[in-house]
């Protein structure tokens, strides 16, 4: 059955909100810029094989530079972004007359699917497995009002740093004496037993430290390959766990879902009214407080990765959340406050173009990662350096946009975001268009 205007169905091409789209093509590079070190096995080298490579004094700045300005707050925008779709999908879905939770349960079913095939199969730093599951916690509150969305949002991101006062608190009790705990040994990271077993699968699979950071490099079939991703999904899990991915995506998808609802981007398209004035105000109020208090926050968090977390966990922990979500908000803001004075720019339209694909772009780069850096590749990976690597990076996303460009003048959707469409909406969408 093809989709008609009397049944739920997906967002139309004319009714598309091009600031969206664009902030998700932003939140890709981003995302690219990030994951692009752990595609080339950069990361997983130590830091002597680091500091060996011919880049290695230009690699030490884009490094620090990169935990300035990219790490966390691309990942950070995307979640944003996530909660905002959720509220369209069920505002979508009400004026349709359909179900809106059964669509969006749906959503997220096909979208675990398509996170564990990822994880399991592709890559081991699959986002998508986490973003489904703790999207299908999202409905619970879609009856709160704007204030507890807001509250909820703020609790769920402090938690990773209370953790952390929790066990600083216990731990310095116990060892002054002062009020020993008996029983402070339970208070550990739940991540531990996940540590453990990550290193077990690794050991049963021939991977050991050794290896571990040119396993993928030297690589000469898939079977290599999948048995590194049978070790990385369980170590992916140990990442979720250890570093309190779930109360953070969490609470950002709540912050997306109450800008979602309360349609701040519907009235930026529209430009019209005393509302958009109070926004504008609102946006320049959160450029300017992210930029003041994230960017010089931003360094420091940037200074205390780079030299291996000296402070502690809970310094860290609440460096990250005092820096990267103000950072990533101004971006947002910014992004916007630009839109406004510009939205006849045509760059609008072409960075919307892998927003409206962002599900095709995000995997098509896991893609290009195994094709560019591993054995069964070009195998150019753990041996080029960090800024080489980001230029590349840099270079796959703007083949992404031209891509992207080239099959939306002729198709309605990415060849991903297609299939998801029919799974969630069981029903059968024209893919190519019309008027061409």
């Amino acid at each position: 059955m093809i989709e008609n205007n009397n049944t739920p169905g997906p967002v139309a091409a004319s009714r598309r909100i091009v600031i969206l789209d664009a902030l998700r093509g932003f939140a890709l590079m981003g995302i690219a810029l990030a994951n692009f070190p752990e595609f080339a096995l950069w990361t997983f080298l130590s830091d002597s094989q680091q500091g060996s490579m011919p880049t290695a004094a230009a690699d030490n700045i884009v490094r620090y530079v990169q935990y300035m300005l990219v790490d966390g707050k691309f990942y950070t925008i995307f979640s944003v972004l996530f909660g905002i779709g959720f509220s369209i999908i069920i505002s979508h879905a009400m004026e349709r007359g359909g179900n809106g939770l059964r669509i969006f349960y749906r959503r997220m079913a096909v979208l675990l699917a398509i996170g564990l095939l990822h994880l399991m199969f592709v890559w081991s730093g699959d986002i998508l497995t986490l973003y489904a599951l703790m999207g299908l916690l999202l409905p619970l509150f879609r009856r709160q009002s704007g204030r507890s969305l807001l509250a909820w949002a703020l609790a769920l991101l402090s938690l990773p740093i209370l953790w952390e006062v929790l066990v600083a608190v216990i731990s310095y009790l116990n060892s002054t004496c002062v009020f020993p705990i008996p029983w402070s040994g339970k208070v550990e990271s739940p991540s531990n037993w996940l540590y453990d077993m990550w290193w077990k699968v690794a050991d049963m699979q021939g991977i050991t430290d050794a290896n571990f950071a040119t396993w993928l490099r030297d690589a000469t079939s898939y079977a290599d390959v999948f048995r590194f991703l049978i070790q990385g999904a369980v170590e992916r899990m140990w990442e979720f766990v250890s570093g309190q991915r779930y109360f953070k995506v969490s609470g950002l998808f709540l912050i997306g879902y109450y800008i979602g609802k309360q349609m701040l981007f519907q009235r930026l398209t529209h430009q019209v009214g005393q509302p958009l004035k109070n926004d504008r105000r609102l946006l320049s109020g959160v450029c300017r407080w992210g930029l003041s208090v994230g960017l010089p926050l931003s360094a420091l968090y940037a200074y205390e990765s780079v030299n291996g977390h000296p402070w502690g966990p809970l310094v860290h922990e609440t460096l990250y959340a005092a820096s990267v979500y103000p950072l990533a908000f101004a971006y947002m803001a910014g992004i916007c406050l630009i839109y406004l004075r510009r939205q006849s720019w045509h760059g609008w339209q072409v960075m919307a173009y892998p927003g409206r694909m962002a599900l095709t772009c995000y995997i098509g780069q896991s893609f290009a990662g195994i094709l560019l850096f591993y054995g069964i590749g070009l195998g150019l990976g753990a041996n080029i350096g960090l800024w080489p690597t980001e230029l590349v990076s840099l270079t796959v996303f703007a083949i992404e946009i031209l891509l992207s460009g080239l099959w939306l003048r002729f198709f309605n959707f990415g060849p991903l975001e297609w299939l998801w469409r029919m799974l969630t909406y069981v029903k059968r969408f024209k893919l190519k268009r019309e008027d061409t």
